[in-house]
């Protein structure tokens, strides 16, 4: 029998019943319209930031030659997100989410084509390069908990939800893999300037996406900006699973995430090579998190995620710390596959347990609590190592960070079965 079909005030069809069965459960986000859109604008666009991220890190390395200051540029193009983050959720609940986005898209891809002109230019140099990270980080903290709430708009039915999520986390990751090499390639035969330029152009196809998508006004928060803020805090403190995945978000991304931060590092002097040498470590990186995002969205449910953090956290500390006392590229590869592969699974399977168990008018809020702890410890994680780093040297920093997540990740195998059980009561309260 046919199911059930209802229109909401957007006009997006709405389903009652069960997920899609068969093979093509691991793809029924993309029957929603307004889905399919922005996946196809952001695979674009994150292509884009990937290539310009590691064109980014190579110029500064070519300029400088200094790791601290790959750990700094690293850390303003983040660390925002920290202070900035938390309070633009509060600002995303009281506003429309889409058009917010859609604004934050405009001014990113201007902000890329300034540094590409300036690089081309040749006017580019580490001070402007430390400001205009400042600038992107001021930006990516809207951006994040943006990109990340208005999925829930998108995909009308919850129980479609947690595949979304794992879809974009599997986009996202497939231009973490394809990214990095072709801009080795690209800075190698062109220089960093085309990078910067293509990030540029890369924004368009969001943009143009994000005009064409209709959605429902979501339930806005009232009351001023503080109360609101007040009110997500008090929520995210006061939930024992958000507080927990929270937490375990900060230690993955402090610990174990600087590892990019430091591969330039690693693809010179550890390996001997060069910009494409780079590019393939973070693409094995890719890999591993690619294949991740693909597993995970095969699963029909969020539950039973708590596990796969668990997973996630392990298995990135175990390939870290192998991968720090490598000297062969041929051997580092598969380990960079393991690492990738780890923190991926930990942050997409707390952010779609997180986004399964929290209130709709409290999603904004909860959210960039989630995007601040993940981007906002990779940009504390990413200073420290550098710091680190050019005292001690990058091996010995990533083995001690590694041997940390372990001691991090052992203890949250300990806290497993309470936090389950909490999830489970969380979920049906919600319904999912």
């Amino acid at each position: 029998m046919e199911r059930e079909r209802t229109e909401d005030s957007a006009g997006t069809a709405r389903r009652a019943g069960p997920p899609a069965k068969g093979g093509g459960h691991a793809v029924r986000a993309l029957r929603h319209r307004n889905f399919r859109l922005y996946f196809a604008g952001q695979a674009m666009s994150m292509l884009g930031t990937w290539i310009q991220q590691v064109a980014l890190s190579w110029l500064v390395y070519r300029l400088t030659g200094s790791s601290l200051l790959l750990g700094v540029t690293a850390f303003l193009s983040q660390a925002p997100q920290l202070v900035v983050g938390p309070i633009a959720g509060a600002w995303v609940d009281r506003h429309d989410r889409r058009r917010l986005l859609l604004i934050v898209q405009i001014v990113l891809a201007v902000q890329a084509l300034g540094l590409s002109a300036l690089t081309f230019a040749d006017a580019i140099g580490p001070g402007l390069i430390v400001a205009m990270s400042l600038v992107l980080g001021v930006l990516n903290s809207f951006d994040a908990p943006l990109r990340q709430s208005l999925l829930s708009q998108l995909v009308p039915e919850r129980a479609d939800l947690a595949n979304a999520i794992a879809l974009n986390a599997l986009l996202v990751n497939s231009a973490r893999f394809i990214g990095p090499p072709v801009a080795g390639l690209l800075v190698a035969a062109t220089g960093e300037a085309v990078c910067f330029a293509l990030n540029a152009l890369s924004f368009l196809a969001l943009i143009a996406a994000l005009s064409r998508v209709r959605v429902a006004n979501s339930g806005r928060s009232g009351g001023s900006l503080g109360t609101v803020f007040r009110e997500g805090l008090a929520y995210a403190w006061g939930t024992y699973p958000t507080r927990t995945l929270l937490a375990m978000v900060v230690v993955v991304n402090l610990l174990a995430t600087p590892y990019a931060v430091l591969m330039p590092v690693f693809a010179r002097e550890v390996f001997q090579g060069g910009a494409q040498t780079l590019g393939w470590l973070l693409g094995a990186a890719g890999v591993g998190a690619l294949g991740a995002a693909a597993f995970l969205a095969t699963r029909r449910s969020a539950g039973g995620l708590a596990g796969m953090v668990a997973l996630g956290s392990l298995t990135a500390a175990a390939g870290l710390a192998a991968f720090s006392l490598s000297t062969r590229l041929e051997l580092a590869l598969p380990l960079m596959v393991a690492v990738g592969f780890g923190i991926t699974c930990s942050n997409v399977s707390c952010n779609t347990t997180l986004q399964s168990i929290v209130p709709e008018h409290l999603r904004g809020r909860v959210i960039s609590l989630f995007t601040a702890s993940l981007f906002g410890m990779q940009a504390v994680g990413g200073l420290l190592a550098g710091s680190v780093a050019d005292r001690l040297g990058a091996p010995l920093t990533l083995l001690s960070g590694a041997l940390l997540l372990l001691s991090a990740g052992l203890w949250f195998v300990s806290r497993l079965g309470v936090l389950q059980r909490s999830i489970g009561i969380a979920h049906s309260g919600q319904a999912l």
